[in-house]
């Protein structure tokens, strides 16, 4: 039985159903019935007393309502589930309304957060990466949330797994809430593989991998590519992982020396670079305008025009799984052991607001991030909960008998790597950004471009150790 099969039983096994009770609501009492007394003569008829007019009782006050704004990057069926969840927070209760703010992706959203920082007019919260979360909350323009947390008899920190909140604290204090942790995963055809007579079990090795692109891609009389045999994802996201599950670190054990030149690394990268430019088995799509690259290479895939692609968790709710299924990443034969990166998309409250805004945003986060809602996000949309909890719930078990795929991203997690904290404030991650442009799009070998970018992040690690 391969790795991977194992893990998928295992987490099957880890999702009992939470059953819970309710107690019956309490009869109300009835008033004791009226009791005359016997009448007795009075000496003299006693002087009739005016009634007394019942006491007025004061209206009540108009509830006020707390107007917010959430930022959030994200469309598609992402996005559509996100104004779902506002409007049904909005119509619970009467104390907030939240305004959605669609931006194209997180890099606008936080370039135009620091922007609304600079101008003193942040928004009540704001949907962030991991790492600039990290960044701002370094910047201490975060707003910490214990003392929210703490007034909160029902809410319950340690439900959210460390690996996803690591990267929003800081001196035991909690900085954001994870809405959805993510890990890259593989999604292929299955009615290709079952035409070709591709066994799934093969994606289990990155060598094994590119042996099942090879078989799949179709060219046609003129040497075109009319079917891609895979297609990873743009960027040095899919990248990263290949080189971590190739035994590849960021930096030194000291923290003082960038890694990313080293022969784990360029293995790894060279090898994608040539199935991508020399053997012609693999192609990207990459530009555009937010995450236009993205929904290209899912269209490919669903339209047959690719065997397969590496992509999100969060993908899922754009998957059609009846010709679609999914399967973690790959290790490679040498090193023998999967470690993608897995980590959680956030939430937070910038600091500078009112009281009052501050309270509405958080009472709007911990709706959005309940264990019934989380599950429910996971259902929707593929990613994974970001309440330990969320997994028991009915939701999300009921729906996995039937949908294993949700199981595969906490499968994959469940031996991922942590997320890359960037010392530098993301100038090693641009480095390698670079670096996979190079190699993805030019073509140019991976030595030459990791070298390049190790020593620009090198130089940048320096000058942040040396202040």
């Amino acid at each position: 039985m391969s790795k991977a099969i194992r893990l998928l039983i295992a987490a099957l096994v880890v999702l009992p159903l939470l059953l819970g009770a309710c107690a019956p609501a309490a009869e109300p009492e009835e008033a004791p019935a009226e009791v005359e007394a016997p009448a007795e003569e009075p000496a003299e008829e006693p002087a009739e007393e005016p009634a007394e007019e019942p006491a007025e009782e004061p209206a009540a006050e108009p509830v006020e309502t707390i107007e917010i704004e959430y930022w959030y990057g994200l469309g598609g069926k992402l996005g559509e589930v996100v104004v779902d969840f506002i409007e049904r927070f909005n119509e619970s209760q009467d104390e907030v309304h939240v305004t959605g703010v669609v931006l194209p992706d997180y890099a606008t959203t936080a370039q135009k957060l620091q922007a609304a920082f600079a101008a003193g007019d942040p928004p009540a919260a704001a949907m962030l990466t991991y790492s600039t979360v990290n960044e701002f909350m370094k910047a201490g323009v975060l707003l910490p949330l214990d003392d929210f947390i703490a007034a909160d008899p029902d809410f319950n920190r340690p439900d959210f797994p460390k690996a996803f909140v690591g990267p929003a604290e800081a001196d035991g204090k909690l900085y954001a809430l994870p809405i959805m942790g993510t890990t890259q995963v593989l999604y292929y055809r299955k009615d290709i593989f079952e035409e070709l007579g591709i066994d799934p079990e093969r994606l289990n090795t990155w060598e094994g991998l590119a042996e099942v692109a090879a078989e799949c891609r179709v060219v046609d009389e003129n040497g075109d590519v009319t079917r891609w045999g895979w297609e990873p994802m743009w960027g040095s996201g899919n990248l990263a992982d290949a080189a971590l599950s190739n035994g590849a670190q960021f930096l030194s054990e000291d923290g003082t020396t960038v890694l990313i030149d080293q022969p784990e690394w360029v293995e790894a990268w060279e090898n994608i670079r040539k199935w991508m430019h020399e053997d012609e088995i693999m192609s990207i799509h990459y530009g555009g305008e937010g995450w236009a690259y993205w929904y290209d290479t899912i269209d490919d895939v669903m339209e047959g025009r690719s065997c397969g692609y590496t992509g999100s968790a969060g993908d899922q709710g754009d998957l059609d799984f009846t010709i679609i299924a999914a399967h973690v990443q790959p290790y490679w034969e040498d090193f023998g052991d999967m470690n993608a990166i897995a980590n959680a998309n956030m939430a937070a409250i910038p600091a500078g607001n009112t009281p009052e805004v501050q309270e509405a945003a958080f009472k709007w986060l911990t709706y959005y991030t309940s264990p019934d809602m989380a599950a429910e996000w996971s259902v929707r949309t593929g990613y994974m909960p970001a309440r330990t909890s969320s997994m028991q719930a009915p939701a999300l078990a009921d729906y996995a008998v039937d949908n294993p795929q949700i199981l595969v991203p906490p499968t994959q997690a469940a031996d991922a790597a942590p997320p890359f904290i960037d010392p530098t404030g993301g100038k090693i991650w641009d480095a390698l950004e670079k670096a996979a442009d190079l190699v993805e799009i030019e073509g140019v070998p991976a030595a030459e471009a990791l070298a390049q970018a190790q020593a620009e992040a090198q130089a940048a690690l320096d000058e942040e150790l040396s202040d």
